[in-house]
């Protein structure tokens, strides 16, 4: 395994093995946890050399969020992914991917996906990630780059901006990694106080719940539903930003499952902010 922090030591790396590879791409904020770690093995079934970013993306954070406490442990992440086998690591530096900082820099936006959910409560959020995104998918310019689905919205955005830029790159999805009692693995997690991380699973079990109640009936009110497990989160001591049913490729609001549809919550326990979701097929 080799790491690199230079673009240009990057390139060349890459232009040296990529004519007889395929080459898969795994970015990351680091702080890596066993989510990561199943993007990477799917990465490693998927092609012949992968190539891990870490980078804490300065563009995608807003004023009052945590980019400053964003936990920073590349130490350890390095030796996570020596052990994961993974090819090349990059670790540049904002100077690398913003040389006049990321408030000059060209901004790619991905219109109505990226506007509700977390686009309306993260104004800007993924103008940052799909920004990043593109810079890191040109300079490694891989075959294939795999993204978790537990960031179902961001998915769907990447997916989008891949299509209208005409980039030929196959956006795998990962299956979201959970905790034995639930809760999608994040590395928000470590926020969570003891008596808070015995609460989180709720936000999953509320979702499940949900889907269930929806699927059970063909006239069942999704926005009493979802008033109420909203109302249930908020005595338990989150903080619900949103609890929505939308249409899986539009993310417009739906009312029933007519279509394919997932459930998005985005909610605050503490300080800290979950957010999950669960996909459902169109009623038969």
């Amino acid at each position: 395994m080799i790491v690199v922090s230079d673009n240009k030591a990057l390139r060349g790396h890459l232009d040296s093995v990529r004519e007889q590879s395929r080459v898969a791409f795994v970015p990351t904020m680091g702080n890596l946890h066993d989510g990561h770690l199943s993007l990477v093995h799917q990465a490693k079934a998927a092609a012949d050399i992968v190539v891990v970013s870490i980078f804490v993306n300065p563009m995608q954070f807003g004023k009052e969020e945590d980019l400053a406490t964003y936990p920073r442990t590349i130490d350890a992440d390095i030796a996570a992914l020596k052990a994961a086998d993974v090819d090349v690591v990059f670790t540049p530096s904002i100077a690398d991917i913003y040389p006049q900082g990321d408030q000059a820099h060209t901004a790619i936006r991905v219109p109505f996906l990226g506007e509700p959910l977390c686009g309306a409560q993260r104004p800007g959020h993924f103008d940052g990630v799909c920004t990043v995104v593109y810079k890191l998918f040109r300079l490694v310019q891989p075959d294939v780059a795999v993204f978790g689905e537990k960031d179902l919205q961001q998915l769907l955005i990447i997916q989008k901006m891949v299509q209208d830029l005409s980039l030929d790159i196959d956006i795998q999805q990962g299956l979201t990694s959970r905790a034995g009692d639930g809760l999608a693995l994040s590395s928000r997690n470590q926020y969570l106080s003891d008596a808070e991380r015995q609460i989180a699973p709720r936000l999953w079990q509320a979702l499940q719940q949900c889907a269930k109640t929806l699927r059970g009936a063909a006239n069942v009110s999704a926005e009493n539903t979802l008033a109420q497990a909203s109302h249930d989160l908020e005595a338990a001591g989150f903080t619900v930003h949103y609890l929505e049913l939308r249409e899986l490729q539009t993310l417009t609001t739906a009312t029933d499952l007519s279509r394919d549809c997932a459930l998005f919550v985005a909610a605050t326990l503490g300080t800290t902010r979950l957010i999950d979701n669960i996909q459902i097929s169109a009623a038969g």
